[in-house]
């Protein structure tokens, strides 16, 4: 197994089954952050991950981080809260806010850098990454961003201005997703917070099969339009 060198002459990855145990994932590197190879990434499994000024790091783990929707876990405390939610919820209001905001959310540092930052804003114009937006009184107060790839949501990154504001965002998403007939969410790397909140880790094979077969089925046409969402009152 070797990390492959992408030129900007050629789009095509090597097979995710070669990348590296250690790092866990690490495919290959270089290329660039166009629209066509960021596509053609998340649509064979693979995402880049990098700090912003160093060469672009492609990656696919194994295993792989996922969020079965119907397994997200609510502890008793978040559902009190979700009873008497002081939020309001939109879906792709705010794209640009919400990765900005995602990128300023980390103490330790950030791989969202200006480069990456446009990379999604043009994949948001062109209807396949989306955003949803917390507010609290007019004010964007928490939201999370990801890839569409079908019945499949590949979550990028959330961030929190207010307690429970990015949980509550993905309560309003996965019920959204689920309603329009979404069926995976990809986590990519598992870490206490996913972990607290029902993500599992699959091996590989299972989440590459599992995005062959979800990225096949269409959602509904009106689930990504721009629109306000409501909480169910079952939460």
């Amino acid at each position: 197994m070797r990390v492959v060198q992408l030129t900007p002459h050629s789009l095509l990855f090597p097979p995710p089954e070669g990348a590296l145990r250690e790092p866990n994932g690490l495919l290959a590197v270089g290329g660039d952050l166009s629209p066509a190879r960021l596509k053609l990434a998340y649509q064979s499994g693979i995402f880049p991950w990098y700090n912003p000024g160093e060469m672009i790091l492609w990656w696919s783990p194994d295993p792989r981080a996922v969020l079965f929707p119907d397994a997200l876990h609510i502890s008793r405390s978040m559902r009190r809260f979700l009873r008497h939610c002081p939020f309001q919820f939109t879906l792709n209001h705010a794209f640009p806010e919400v990765i900005a905001a995602c990128a300023e959310a980390r103490s330790d540092g950030t791989w969202i850098g200006p480069a990456v930052a446009e990379a999604y804003r043009q994949l948001h114009r062109e209807g396949i990454a989306h955003s949803i937006e917390v507010w609290q009184e007019g004010e964007l107060v928490g939201g999370m961003y990801g890839v569409a790839q079908g019945a499949l949501f590949c979550g990028e990154s959330m961030f929190s201005r207010r307690t429970n504001a990015s949980k509550a965002a993905l309560v309003m998403f996965c019920h959204h997703f689920v309603q329009q007939g979404g069926q995976l969410l990809d986590c990519q790397v598992l870490n206490d917070h996913t972990a607290s909140l029902g993500a599992t880790e699959i091996p590989r094979h299972h989440f590459l099969s599992a995005l062959r077969q979800l990225q096949r089925q269409a959602l509904p046409a009106g689930c990504w339009q721009p629109q306000t969402l409501q909480l169910p009152a079952s939460v």
